[in-house]
């Protein structure tokens, strides 16, 4: 029988904004560039985590406090390897980034949506469930404003408040 690696969730460094892509980009998520993963991983690291087995990334979340809402962590990204699917890990992710001291003040986990994209809806509806409030969904960037035809509308999800 093969044992598997022990998963470690931790706070990201700038080695790890590559793996980030590649996971990214082999992934549903949106395309972004290497260096916005570089760059979360460097001025966002307590705000955003990656999960490793052994020396592999097989998952992610880029996330940050905007200035004007200091009580809210906004989720740019979840994304999780194919192998790690299904088991949890996302919503793993997502607690131990809330647990973390920079978000003492956060009541909120805002992030968004699009209609088409269940997984994230059930992720975010699982993560307020865990944390016994309420999961509001509210119209956000309508698809008018993205260019081209590709693009749906994105709802906002607003979980909280949280640890009340």
């Amino acid at each position: 029988m093969e044992q598997s690696s022990v998963l470690t969730l931790q706070k990201p460094t700038v080695e790890d904004g590559a793996a980030m892509w590649e996971l990214a980009e082999t992934s549903t998520l949106d395309s972004n560039s290497v260096y916005k993963y570089i760059m979360m991983c460097e001025y966002f690291d307590e705000t955003c985590i990656v999960a490793r087995e052994g020396n592999e990334v097989v998952g992610f979340i880029t996330a940050f406090i905007p200035p004007k809402q200091p009580d809210t962590l906004f989720v740019w990204q979840v994304g999780v390897a194919e192998s790690q699917r299904g088991k949890g890990l996302a919503l793993d992710l997502l607690e131990r980034l809330i647990e973390r001291d920079v978000c003492r003040d956060v009541r909120y986990v805002e992030a968004t949506v699009t209609p088409s994209n269940k997984a994230s809806q059930s992720l975010f509806k699982k993560l307020a469930r865990s944390q016994g409030t309420a999961c509001n969904i509210s119209d956000c960037f309508g698809e008018e404003l993205f260019p081209g035809d590709n693009h749906e509308e994105e709802k906002t999800f607003r979980i909280g408040p949280i640890k009340g």
